[in-house]
């Protein structure tokens, strides 16, 4: 079943109507589902559809040539091979001159590492050919920094030939929800908070299990398919995954800032600045500030990739437990118990993503400039100060609270959010306090004398 990239699909169909040239460029992280997009997409129509391999440009050739004549000419779809990718292109071009066809190509990364001059090869034939055809030409691919600077960068010989890009990102909790659907509404926010809306682990999950037994079987089982996914990845896209798994450990055992990070792992600062662009390149890591400051001294790393985050904080110091057999007993004994804590951040990103639908329903006090956390000193009381969702434009700001807790939020949650108010100077403040159990009749109370209180239950938001 297909689920979500609505819009992307209908700009694609879009794109195939203009019944011209088109070149659509789909890139994001592994498992993010973006072939799943393409096969949707050329289902009901002629099109090539291959995969590079990891190989030398011959071979890449030969397979591309049996995957054009099977679609083209299956009788020469066994035998028949172009001699080099200029006549492969060329008997593209005749092909497209008067009829409609998609041709994708799949881990393009991988066929511009195995034979370099491929995307120059490819670029001429654009211009020369191709631009005057009905070709619809799709690159995929999963290696993002390849794509944005090799595929999409002004230094690429491709560069200025695209007619569409498309960043395919994890899904949203509300655009995940139907992966979720026999499970409770708590739970649905838990699953997605361990499987990050990558369709390729939810659709892993078993309807007919439990939360807890799922995250057995996919993560606390040594033949689990998600047990050394994480592991899996960094040693498919990074050269020194030993290096990188260090890094990744410290950001999830606490130490957000560089100098605590290399410090932890025993790297000079800039490598391990450099170390982490790389992490940032495949949506592994984020840096983040305070949403209103623009200084990198108060810049911090975090795990942006949830399912990451979940493997780190509780698979990897459990998998000598888990290889001997107690993973199910770890579970159930340490980990569900901490679910609630963890949640924390997650539920922030949840609550973010509402905010989003409100302000394309226009439901919010204005429209938003700047959507994020916040953290900073506050002078009259000499302590830090921190605030979960921070939405500003000009002279208006929201400020929000998001409670993921088992017990109703009270009126002492409103009273120390309203506080943070004369942290700024905004002349119109809202605040919004979201909570996952409710909220007391005593907070409930005091929102409605007031004109900017707004109190969301999660069960509401979904």
């Amino acid at each position: 079943m297909f689920i979500g990239r609505d819009a992307e699909l209908k700009k694609l169909n879009e794109m195939y109507g203009s019944d011209k040239f088109e070149c659509a460029i789909i890139y994001g992280r592994r498992r993010v589902g973006k072939t799943t997009l393409i096969r949707e997409f050329i289902k009901d129509k002629k099109a090539v559809y291959f995969v590079a391999r990891e190989a030398d440009g011959m071979l890449n050739l030969n397979g591309f040539s049996s995957d054009v004549y099977y679609v083209t000419a299956k009788e020469l779809a066994k035998n028949a091979f172009f001699s080099d990718w200029e006549r492969a292109f060329d008997y593209i071009y005749q092909i497209s001159k008067d009829s409609r066809i998609v041709l994708a190509i799949d881990e393009y990364p991988f066929l511009a590492g195995g034979y370099r001059p491929i995307s120059s090869i490819l670029q001429a034939h654009i211009d020369a050919q191709f631009k005057d055809s009905k070709l619809f030409l799709i690159l995929c691919g999963s290696s993002m920094s390849f794509m944005e600077h090799q595929v999409l960068g002004y230094k690429s010989p491709l560069y200025g030939r695209r007619t569409a890009q498309f960043k395919i990102m994890p899904f949203s909790f509300f655009d995940a929800l139907p992966f979720f659907e026999q499970f409770s509404k708590e739970d649905k926010a838990v699953l997605y908070g361990i499987m990050g809306g990558i369709p390729e682990y939810m659709s892993k999950i078993n309807k007919m299990k439990s939360l807890s037994e799922n995250a057995i079987d996919l993560f606390f089982t040594a033949s689990g398919p998600l047990f050394e996914e994480p592991s899996n990845l960094l040693k498919q896209e990074l050269r020194e995954p030993a290096t990188y798994n260090g890094i990744i450990e410290a950001i999830a055992g606490g130490a957000s800032r560089l100098n605590e990070i290399s410090t932890k792992c025993g790297i000079e600062s800039n490598k391990c600045a450099k170390y982490l662009k790389s992490l940032m390149s495949l949506g592994i890591v984020k840096k983040e500030l305070p949403i209103t400051d623009t200084s990198s001294k108060k810049s911090i790393y975090l795990l942006d990739d949830m399912m990451f985050r979940f493997w780190y904080r509780f698979v990897f110091p459990n998998m000598s437990g888990i290889v001997s057999g107690l993973g199910d007993a770890l579970f159930d004994s340490e980990i569900i118990d901490e679910l609630p804590a963890y949640m924390g951040l997650i539920f922030e990103e949840i609550c973010k993503q509402y905010l989003f639908r409100e302000a394309k329903k226009n439901a919010l006090p204005f429209l938003p400039g700047k959507v994020g956390r916040w953290w900073g000193n506050d002078p009259r009381k000499k302590r830090q100060e921190e605030i979960d969702i921070l939405a500003y434009r000009k002279d208006s700001a929201l400020l929000c609270e998001c409670k993921w807790t088992n017990t109703p939020v009270d009126i002492d949650v409103l009273y120390a959010l309203g506080n943070k108010e004369g942290l700024f100077h905004y002349n119109q403040t809202w605040l919004w306090i979201f909570s996952k159990s409710g909220f007391t009749d005593r907070i409930i109370a005091e929102a409605n004398r007031r004109d900017n209180v707004r109190l969301v239950r999660y069960e509401d938001m979904i």
